[in-house]
């Protein structure tokens, strides 16, 4: 019996890619590895956003290395493709394996194995790819749909043509590559014929997908169809660009019982002048009359706001304009980010950096906005009905089971343990701490 284990740092999308790997591997006869057991294949699936992913994931290869000396170590993912040489330097990895043969990793695997081939033993094997010759979108073997959770994401849609100026995802995935419409739909409907009644649409830059489909397609078009098709009961939508959340998404989200009232957009910034140095393609004052028309089209949609704070040249006005922008709106929660100047991207050589002292400050004044911006949202709950998907195990501190409603509000709730994975009523109480809600089950 050989057992396996899969570290992943970074994002949706490459725990999309994760699951996928290791459902092959299950198939043919592997087994997943518990929490601090030895195993006899190690993937680390990196990530590279910044530089402290980089050296998290350094540290993430480190630690495989140290607790199973014995394994066959490979590391995969955005940092594998990017810094290959990087990785070399660490004694005790045997495969470097880039985003464009990552889908292949249990087929490597598998075939060494059968054939009793020695791993790499001194220098490790790299495979990879130029990244920017990827044409076509990779079809993991398997629907992945691995683990426990009741909300599987869905990749449907990798790369990214943005090439904003502290990005280096460009140029770790290559162009915008698009699931074909039809293998979407199969896709979904094989999660909901597997016992799914959420599915998670997720990808690089998902308000691209389709335009590199013959026929040409778009993602509002996938969105008509997976309503008509009504194979499963909730699609939640992950981060789009808000240049392409246009008023055709929202109408459709808001005219349909599937899609979940909950959208999440990167802003990066409020202030003009750093978002024209960022390469982003929309204003201050497009963005903020689009999240006033997904407040008004739909009122209880959560909207979810990432924000990179202290890029190179953001002065006390810049950081305030954008303070102010989310303050007055209607934003539900906040993801923020400090900025790391990114090796290999043209705002890693912009003048005007600004201090580590004063980035840490900025961020927690705008994780502060953040988190009144959560509590607001969620004390306009109380006492209102919601259909919450429980997920799965009981809390430990309150024996709570733990649910999910359509507006990304996380609920507990008291119940028996066969309800995981069951779409239920629920009346809410109060408030739990600052990061969910009490509900009482209403039949």
């Amino acid at each position: 019996m050989s057992f396996f284990n899969i570290i992943t740092l970074g994002c949706k999308v490459n725990k999309y890619e994760s699951d996928a790997i290791a459902q092959s591997l299950l198939e043919a006869g592997w087994v997943s590895a518990l929490k601090g057991e030895k195993t006899d294949l190690f993937i680390i699936n990196t990530c590279t956003v910044t530089q402290k992913a980089s050296m998290q994931s350094r540290q993430a290869v480190r630690q495989a290395i140290r607790s199973n000396p014995k394994a066959c170590i490979i590391v995969t993912g955005c940092y594998a493709q990017i810094e290959p040489d990087e990785i070399k330097k660490i004694k005790g990895v045997h495969y470097i394996i880039g985003h464009t043969d990552k889908h292949k990793i249990p087929e490597i695997i598998i075939s060494r194995k059968e054939k009793d081939s020695p791993i790499p033993e001194f220098h490790p094997l790299t495979i990879r790819h130029d990244i920017t010759l990827e044409h076509e979108f990779r079809q993991a073997p398997v629907i992945a749909a691995f683990g426990n959770r009741t909300r599987p994401v869905l990749k449907i849609q990798d790369g990214c043509d943005n090439f904003c100026t502290y990005c280096i995802v460009p140029y770790a995935r290559g162009r915008s590559r698009s699931m074909p419409l039809k293998i979407v739909l199969e896709n979904i409907s094989r999660l909901s014929k597997s016992g799914y009644h959420e599915v998670v649409l997720s990808g690089i830059h998902l308000g691209c997908y389709g335009m590199d489909l013959l026929p040409e397609t778009s993602f509002t078009e996938l969105l008509k169809c997976i309503h008509e098709t009504k194979t499963i009961k909730r699609v939640r939508l992950s981060s789009i660009e808000p240049n392409e959340l246009n008023d055709d998404i929202i109408k459709t989200v808001a005219d349909s019982n599937i899609f979940c009232h909950h959208f999440h957009t990167p802003l990066q910034s409020g202030d003009d002048l750093i978002l024209k140095r960022m390469h982003r393609h929309y204003s201050r004052s497009f963005f903020r009359d689009m999240v006033i028309r997904i407040h008004e089209m739909i009122p209880d949609a959560a909207i979810g706001v990432d924000v990179l704070i202290g890029f190179p040249g953001e002065t006390e006005k810049a950081f305030e304009n954008t303070y102010s922008l989310i303050k007055k709106l209607p934003v539900t929660y906040l993801h923020v980010f400090p900025f790391s100047a990114r090796k290999g991207t043209p705002a890693n050589n912009y003048p005007n950096q600004i201090s580590p002292d004063t980035i840490k400050i900025r961020c927690r004044k705008m994780r502060e906005l953040g988190t009144n911006k959560k509590m607001e949202f969620y004390k306009k709950l109380i006492g209102g009905k919601v259909e919450v998907l429980i997920e799965g195990a009981r809390s430990k501190t309150t024996g709570h089971l733990k649910g999910m409603t359509s507006n990304y509000v996380p609920v507990f709730v008291r119940g028996k343990d066969n309800m995981k994975n069951c779409i239920v009523q629920a009346r809410i109480d109060k408030l739990c701490g600052k990061s969910a809600v009490f509900g009482k089950i209403h039949n």
